[in-house]
């Protein structure tokens, strides 16, 4: 990759690959994302520290690779063979037995059992669900008028939630938490992934013996016949979309309408619902930037770069979506972003989360008067990794009230 075809001639060698793990990056991604695109739309990058990578930051370009799954395999076990046991970034590129990192046939029949457990959730009860742990939430800091609504409320509700949908214990729904936030930040990932694994064998565990009416058990009683391995790995795909993914889709929902006039404008004066408003998100500032990642088995000519075999190809869904190339005109309402994926490998979860931020929003926009962003400083801050857009707080101030939240009509 040391030329990149662009106009009329070739572009010099890129210069260094870009450190997607840096407080740089995580600062400003949409600026990188412009400068990359000045070399093309697959380019070098590095994950962490001497983990090379192909972003892919073109939409069309991001389509071909996430419809090619003959060409752009998931199984990413020839790569990991040469990465050290602790590197921070392998818990959530390794080769696991479920619907994210397999290829057909075993992919199918993984995600079968996936998308049968979840088509049980009734949208209804879910919301009702979604509604009581937001109302308990708000009471707990209403009377305070101040909170930080990441830790106070973005984190601990999809927590909350996925120990009911998945019928785990809440003491071990706390360690996965901290799992996943481990693996997700690169902060002593191997400790992280191997808690997250005890924890969900302990789950897959009690649920053979006392079965309910939750994910986890209907997962284990389908006609698929999940291995308990198999079973550990769909539940910790389940937990890790519901855990990091989730939180990071409500903070930045909320800190969106907390800074965008406009959209806050249209939202209170009832021109424009959640659920919209959450699009233009999921196309600038989705939860999950940069994910998807195939490993080619040989090398791939791709629109002007060789793409090296067995080296990560990794799907930039923010920088793909702002293609200045193929970018929408209008945002709101459009759900053709690549937020959830594309293809075989669209993310089978993308309804319930959805609906499961808008209701966490729509609470907390009517339980909490008069609010307005209070950072350090007047700015975010993000949390530095290569995969996700994060705030490191949300802290907010709105006028006190000891009677708790309000119910949204």
């Amino acid at each position: 990759m040391d030329t990149v075809p662009g106009g009329a001639g070739h572009l010099p060698p890129y210069p260094e690959r870009v450190r997607l793990y840096d407080q740089a990056f995580a600062a400003d991604p949409a600026r990188t994302y412009a400068r990359l695109r000045e070399y093309g739309e697959a380019v070098p990058v590095e994950l962490a520290p001497g983990v090379p990578a192909t972003l892919i930051v073109g939409y069309e370009a991001a389509l071909q690779v996430l419809r090619d799954p003959m060409t752009f395999p998931k199984d990413p076990r020839e790569w990991q063979q040469d990465v050290p046991h602790d590197c921070p970034v392998l818990p959530l590129m390794m080769y696991r037995p479920n619907c994210m990192y397999t290829d057909d046939p075993l992919h199918t029949r993984l995600r079968r059992a996936v998308t049968h457990a979840l088509d049980h959730i009734d949208s209804s009860s879910l919301r009702e669900q979604v509604g009581d742990i937001a109302e308990e939430l708000i009471a707990g800091f209403s009377a305070a008028g101040e909170a930080d609504l990441l830790a106070d409320f973005a984190r601990p509700l999809p927590l909350l939630l996925f120990t009911r949908l998945l019928g785990c214990p809440p003491a071990l729904s706390e360690r996965l938490a901290r799992g996943f936030k481990g693996i997700f930040d690169g902060v002593d990932a191997e400790k992280a992934n191997a808690e997250l694994t005890q924890g969900v064998a302990e789950l897959i565990a009690l649920k053979r013996r006392l079965p309910g009416q939750d994910l986890t058990s209907r997962m284990l009683a389908d006609p698929v016949g999940l291995s308990d391995e198999e079973a550990l790995h769909q539940v910790l795909l389940l937990m890790g979309a519901g855990a990091e993914p989730e939180q990071n889709l409500i903070a930045n929902g909320v800190h969106l309408l907390l800074t965008s006039e406009k959209m806050a404008d249209d939202v209170w004066g009832g021109n424009l619902l959640i659920e919209d408003a959450l699009d233009e998100l999921l196309w600038t500032d989705p939860p999950i930037a940069n994910f998807g990642f195939t490993y080619p088995r040989r090398d791939v000519e791709f629109r002007g770069t060789v793409l090296p075999a067995h080296q990560p190809v990794v799907i930039g869904f923010s920088a793909a979506n702002t293609d200045p190339h193929s970018m929408a005109d209008a945002r709101v309402g459009n759900r053709a972003h690549l937020a959830w994926g594309a293809g075989s490998h669209l993310c089978p979860a993308k309804r319930p989360a959805l609906l499961i931020a808008t209701a966490a929003i729509e609470k907390l926009l009517d339980g909490l008067p008069g609010l307005t962003p209070a950072f350090p400083g007047g700015e975010a801050t993000w949390r530095p990794g290569p995969f996700h857009r994060a705030l490191t707080a949300l802290p907010v101030r709105f006028t006190p009230t000891a009677a708790g939240p309000r119910r949204h009509r």
